[in-house]
C-alpha cells in the first residue's frame, strides 16, 4: 500500500474530472445546479447533478423520494448507461412493476430496463448486512460498464443500527467514489424531524458525508390560510423541494414546489412566491 503523502491543489487540478452535468429525468431538476461561465463569470446551468457526485435525497413519506430514484435511473438507462440499483425496501419484482410504469410515463420502451442492474437487498439479508458482499455483488455490474449507483434506501442498510450510519455510509460513498459512480442515495426521515432541513435517519452524518442533499417535503392543507396561501383546496397535499447545499457546483438555494404528475412522475415547478 503506497505511503499518503501532502500533495499540491495545483498537483491535484490536473487530476480532478471535468465538470459536467448528469441529467436527473426529473423535469425542472437539472437547471438548479450551475456552474460559472468563465467569461462573464455569470452561472451558467450544468444541466443535472454534477458528475460524480454523491447525492443524498431525504424526506419524510410519501414525498417522492423513490419517484426521483426512479427517474434517473431510467435516464441514465435511456442514454445507454448502466446503473446499479440496490433496493433494501422493496424486492425486486415489485420494483420493476413501478419502474415499467415510470419507464412508460416517460415515453421509453421497455427495453432500457436491460440497463438497470438491480441488487435485491430487500429479500437478501445478506446484502443488507454485510457490505462487502453487497460491494461484490455490484462488482459484477462494473464488467457492463456501470456508470452510475442508486441506494433506495441508505437507512435500509444501517436500520436498527443508527449509531453506525457514519461508518456504513462512508463505506458506501467510498465504493462510488472508488469507481467514478454518479450516485443518487435516497434516506428516511423520522416523524420528528423538521421537513425541510438535511437531517435524517441516522443525524446529520449522511448529508455530512455525501456530496450534495436534496430535501423534499410536504404539507396537508388543513386550514383556509394555508389554502389561501398555497391556492389549492382544503385537504390537498403541497409538496416542496430545496437543495441543502452542494459541494461539487453551484445551486439554487430557493425552495421550489414540487409536483406529482398525474402519470406518476416528479417535476419541479417554481420557487415560493412566484
Amino acid at each position: 500500500m503506497q505511503k499518503p503523502k501532502l500533495q499540491s491543489a495545483s498537483e491535484l487540478a490536473a487530476k480532478a474530472p471535468p465538470l459536467k452535468g448528469v441529467p436527473t429525468g426529473v423535469k425542472g431538476l437539472d437547471e438548479l445546479f450551475f456552474t460559472l461561465d468563465p467569461t462573464t463569470l455569470k452561472p451558467k446551468p450544468l444541466g443535472g447533478f454534477p458528475q460524480g457526485a454523491a447525492v443524498h435525497v431525504t424526506g419524510v413519506s410519501d414525498t417522492g423520494k423513490s419517484l426521483l430514484a426512479e427517474q434517473f435511473a431510467l435516464k441514465q438507462a435511456e442514454r445507454g448507461e448502466a446503473v446499479l440499483f440496490v433496493t433494501t425496501e422493496t424486492p425486486a419484482p415489485l420494483l420493476v412493476q413501478g419502474l415499467k410504469l415510470r419507464a412508460r410515463a416517460m415515453g421509453l420502451k421497455e427495453k432500457v430496463l436491460e440497463n438497470v442492474l438491480i441488487a435485491d437487498a430487500a429479500t437478501y439479508t445478506a446484502l443488507r448486512e454485510d457490505l462487502q458482499a453487497l460491494f461484490a455483488t455490484l462488482e459484477e455490474g462494473l464488467a457492463q460498464n456501470a456508470r452510475h449507483l442508486v441506494v433506495d434506501s441508505l437507512t435500509g442498510l444501517y436500520e436498527a443500527k443508527e449509531i453506525a450510519a457514519r461508518q456504513v455510509v462512508r463505506q458506501v460513498y467510498a465504493f462510488s467514489k472508488r469507481h467514478d459512480l454518479t450516485a443518487v442515495m435516497v434516506s428516511q426521515k423520522r416523524s420528528g424531524h423538521e421537513e425541510l432541513s438535511a437531517e435524517a435517519a441516522g443525524g446529520y452524518a449522511v448529508s455530512h458525508i455525501l456530496d450534495a442533499t436534496v430535501v423534499l417535503a410536504k404539507l396537508l392543507v388543513m386550514n383556509p390560510a394555508q389554502a389561501k396561501l398555497y391556492r389549492v383546496p382544503l385537504g390537498e397535499v403541497v409538496r416542496f423541494l430545496r437543495i441543502d447545499g452542494c459541494r461539487l457546483s453551484g445551486h439554487d438555494t430557493r425552495t421550489h414546489y414540487l409536483h406529482i404528475r398525474p402519470e406518476g412522475l416528479l417535476e419541479v415547478g417554481p420557487p415560493l412566491g412566484n
